[in-house]
């Protein structure tokens, strides 16, 4: 089992190594990108848990190099392709006259157009190789100690000591690829990845300006509609994508979230995470104590002879001695009906794209390449070095 071999079970393996991205991943942005149009009037950009830096590698390209990828790519050379119809552009420059197939000829004829006044910011708490362009932070993003980090990266202005957990300038997108080390149960792993999830979203809300967008990645589970539903208190609209280099097979999946809308008087804060932190006993006393003091009744159903209880029944008895009785319209909205909101669901990427799942047969040529960018830290470098101290995967041989 070689790297040949997975180049054939891994299309987008092979073709992050052969188009320069430091892993797979970056086709999932990029097929993110052509649904949802991620990257337009796109200029301040946090991208959360960031190593190896691959989704930092395309914000790179993509915003400071000016490289069209994704839906950019494909409006571009569907826009040349008409005036190459029309007899617009000369011939020369026709669409199947790329150096490297329909995919990416148009874009061989056209020059780069690098963007002024790009700020991206990345966080990991592994180390990043230097991206151009890219400011890098090793830090961890459930701390609080992270948020002052992060707005003094964006603004040098910014002063911890008089200023509060909001960033003077906010950013247009804030992105989160980040995982946990997977165990196999896939209730702990859902539980944790929620979690992760939870940090990145209280990290966005800090930054994030009024209007913009956020994109992390999930783990699809029994309760994860829940998650939807709180998602959808602070932006307008939350889908959930699955791009085609996804495997199947997986459980991952990106919660994109467009058009950010904080509650009015929302504050948010590391400390005090979506604005109510440790305060939420003491907020669940005061708004228990404000309600009025029910009791349960129960009333017999004349038809049936049953004994229903009623849940909810306010009084208010007025100075003439009449009672008052509000019941609740339980043929509205019964009052044990679980309520839930459904996310749509959008699969991302060309059916005619390579199938992450499948294998494929290599060209007798093929020439397997070794990774853009090898770990830098790998949580395995340890073992390693101690099996090499030890003279190998069987030890050192007698006597030595």
């Amino acid at each position: 089992m070689g790297k040949s071999s997975k180049d054939k079970r891994d299309a987008y393996y092979r073709l992050a190594k052969e188009q320069g991205w430091r892993a797979r991943s970056a086709f999932k942005l990029l097929q993110l990108d052509e649904e949802f149009n991620l990257f337009e009037n796109v200029t301040r950009v946090v991208d959360l848990c960031a190593a190896p830096g691959s989704w930092s590698q395309v914000l790179s390209r993509v915003l400071i190099k000016g490289e069209k990828f994704g839906r950019c790519a494909w409006q571009d050379r569907e826009a040349r392709f008409r005036q190459h119809m029309l007899n617009v552009i000369p011939s020369d420059v026709a669409p199947d006259q790329g150096e490297k197939g329909s995919e990416e000829g148009l874009l061989q004829n056209e020059e780069a157009s690098p963007q002024r006044d790009v700020k991206i910011v990345s966080i990991d708490l592994q180390p990043i190789s230097p991206l151009p362009g890219i400011v890098t932070l090793r830090a961890d993003i459930t701390h609080p100690a992270t948020v002052p980090l992060l707005l003094k990266a964006l603004d040098p202005d910014y002063d911890p000591e008089t200023m509060n957990q909001q960033a003077s300038h906010p950013v247009d997108l804030v992105l989160s690829d980040g995982a946990p080390d997977v165990t196999g149960l896939h209730d702990l792993d859902i539980y944790v990845q929620s979690q992760l999830l939870f940090a990145a979203l209280n990290l966005a809300l800090c930054v994030l300006k009024p209007g913009g967008k956020f994109v992390a990645k999930i783990f699809r589970g029994r309760n994860v509609d829940l998650l939807y539903a709180q998602l959808k208190i602070f932006f307008d609209k939350v889908y959930v994508a699955k791009p085609r280099s996804s495997r199947a097979s997986s459980v991952e999946a990106f919660i994109v979230c467009i058009n950010f809308q904080p509650p009015e008087g929302f504050k948010a804060s590391l400390e005090e995470p979506l604005g109510v932190g440790n305060r939420l006993p003491k907020m669940l006393a005061q708004r228990n104590a404000a309600l009025p003091i029910t009791a349960p009744e129960i009333m017999q159903d004349y038809v049936t002879g049953a004994w229903n209880f009623i849940p909810e029944r306010v009084q208010t008895v007025h100075g003439d001695g009449i009672c008052d009785v509000e019941v609740e319209d339980l043929s509205i909205e019964p009052f044990d009906k679980d309520i839930r909101w459904i996310a749509p669901f959008v699969a991302c990427g060309d059916l005619s794209a390579f199938d992450s799942d499948a294998s494929y047969k290599l060209p007798d040529d093929h020439v397997s390449l070794d990774p853009v960018q090898p770990p830098t830290a790998p949580p395995y470098k340890r073992a390693i070095e101690l099996r090499r101290a030890n003279g190998g995967a069987y030890g050192k041989p007698p006597g030595k």
